[in-house]
């Protein structure tokens, strides 16, 4: 069996500009980055608007396994199999960061023979987005610091900081740090301070919730990045250093148009994290890609009670999209480990959102014709549409039952969601219907510390936001250890935290990382490049 970089080798890719003008983009609306590569501008939009928009579908899982359901691959396997079946099909998923591609999960760039191409330059640089977002980031902190130092006006609290560095690197020894040592104060202040991973940055759900320079410069503005010694907010336009973030995002902002393997059209574009963010695509790629094919697949990060529910209550309300149908992943070990109940339950919150949903159950090499042959007529016995795809060997062609099925399911006017609760309900209101309503959990705990941070987060008027609930992704319950679909279970919230410039307060449950480690044996380590530039060891 070929890997995923021998068979992205063995694809001949198309020049961009075919790619472009067979979407109906002039010369002038893409920007070729390379010869595989473009940006498309924003302004493309002023031209696009009028136009009426395809149909949106989400793909999503049930709990996945450790090593993934396979919902990239899923996700643009689905876009080639519209090709298929005579519609016109655009992928719009996330970028790669670099810290899973040479940690332990490896590149995100799909598998097999439905995979986006360029491969070794999505994975690694591609265009420099999250560059961009690291150096706008960081370049926020370093003002901070230097506001710190100078005794500026407005007065940030040493103590009472809030904004991290970052880095697009799994690096566990970064992940309390302290800043200004020595020198007596010429280092600046003295201060504990941390480093988070890149997609984890409030600037990337910025930069991917943004659809204008203007609106950009306005939410970088907003972000708080610390609290005087009345607790009062403190913000990034207070220190002046908004403007300069925005610039140094120009060219990040605009989508990044590249190929799939079967050189269908595809819009990889930002990649916040799927916890302490909203885990999609950005909306300016996924508006331009609706004006612009008949079917649009998107993806969310993790589980559907994790991704999908951000992509409902967070990206849907931001951009008033209307998703037309949802595909649930169901790999093999998926169902083993989790079983039928977990997978209904995931099927019940889609379509409690309004949306028509269809399983995908993902095949993977090894796995038994008849075990996958089985989940299948489970669900059936349970009214749950199910399809057998097999994306990563067929490409586009294994899926065209599943491309039919998703058709006939949104065949029907798209409208908005069904949102679970009402933006101006209070804070603790919207978890607990989270809570009780997607996880399942009979109750909801809040810290002491916890209850504080909502009461200054009400009281200081963010109390209207949507809420970004961060939980393991690895069982519905704040407990990576318990598999399946418990019942009577507890949630314990132990922290709250404002992202004014994204537009969504974030709510810690369990233990939640925001700047992974490495694992023993890096994927790293099998990754080299020869004399002739060629790079191996990509997966």
């Amino acid at each position: 069996m070929k890997s995923d970089l021998e068979i992205a080798h063995s694809i001949q890719l198309r020049p961009i500009h075919e790619i472009a003008s067979g979407l109906g983009l002039a010369e002038e609306e893409f920007a070729p980055y390379g010869r595989h590569i473009a940006k498309i501008p924003l302004s493309v939009m002023d031209r696009l608007g009028p136009r009426s928009d395809g149909k949106l579908v989400l793909v999503t899982a049930m709990t996945p396994p450790p090593k993934g359901a396979g919902k990239t691959t899923t996700t643009i396997g689905l876009s080639q199999a519209f090709a298929h079946c005579g519609y016109r099909g655009i992928v719009a998923i996330r970028e790669p960061s670099l810290g899973p591609c040479m940690g332990m999960k490896g590149g995100a760039a799909g598998g097999g023979y439905s995979q986006v191409l360029p491969m070794e330059d999505i994975n690694l640089h591609f265009t420099g987005d999250l560059h961009a977002v690291t150096m706008a980031h960081n370049l926020c902190a370093a003002m901070v610091d230097n506001h710190l130092h100078h005794l500026a006006s407005p007065e940030i609290h040493p103590r009472r900081v809030v904004w991290p560095r970052v880095l697009d690197m799994n690096d566990r020894s970064l992940r309390h740090v302290i800043v200004g040592l020595m020198e007596d104060g010429l280092n600046g202040v003295m201060r504990e301070a941390r480093f988070e991973i890149t997609a984890a940055s409030e600037v990337m759900a910025i930069l991917c919730l943004s659809s204008s320079l203007d609106e950009l410069k306005q939410r970088l503005g907003r972000v708080i990045v610390g609290y005087d010694s009345l607790r009062r907010p403190i913000t990034a336009s207070d220190v002046g250093v908004h403007g300069a973030m925005a610039a140094l995002l120009k060219h990040a902002l605009a989508p990044n148009l590249v190929q799939t393997t079967e050189a269908t059209a595809a819009f990889v574009h930002g990649g916040p994290f799927a916890n302490i963010a909203h885990g999609c695509s950005s909306l300016s790629a996924t508006r331009m890609a609706l004006k612009l094919a008949d079917f649009v697949v998107t993806e969310a990060g993790f589980g559907a009670d994790l991704g999908a529910e951000k992509f409902i209550h967070i990206k849907c309300r931001a951009g008033n999209l209307r998703p037309a149908a949802a595909v649930l992943v169901v790999p093999r070990s998926a169902f083993d480990c989790h079983g039928l109940a977990n997978l209904r339950k995931h099927v019940d919150n889609l379509r409690a959102f309004g949306m028509p949903v269809v399983v995908s159950i993902n095949k993977f090499a090894d796995d038994d014709p008849e075990s996958l042959k089985h989940i299948q007529n489970v669900c059936r016995e349970h009214q749950i549409e199910a399809v057998i795809s097999d994306f990563r060997e067929a490409g586009g062609a294994g899926g065209i039952e599943l491309a039919q099925a998703v058709a006939a399911a949104a065949s029907g006017e798209a409208r908005p969601p069904d949102y679970l609760y009402p933006l101006e309900m209070p804070i603790k209101d919207k978890v607990q219907t989270i809570a009780q309503r997607v996880y399942g959990a009979a109750r909801v705990e809040w810290t002491a510390q916890a209850q504080r941070e909502v009461r200054q987060i009400e009281t200081l008027g963010y109390g209207n936001l949507p809420v970004c609930i961060a939980k393991t992704p690895m069982s519905l319950t704040d407990n990576p250890k318990i598999p399946g679909c418990p019942q009577g279970f507890t949630i314990t919230v132990t922290n709250a935290r404002v992202s004014a410039g994204a537009g969504f307060v974030v709510i810690y449950t369990g233990q939640i990382m925001t700047m992974p480690g490495l694992p023993k044996e890096p994927a790293a380590c099998a990754i080299d490049i020869d004399s002739n530039g060629v790079i191996t060891g990509l997966f």
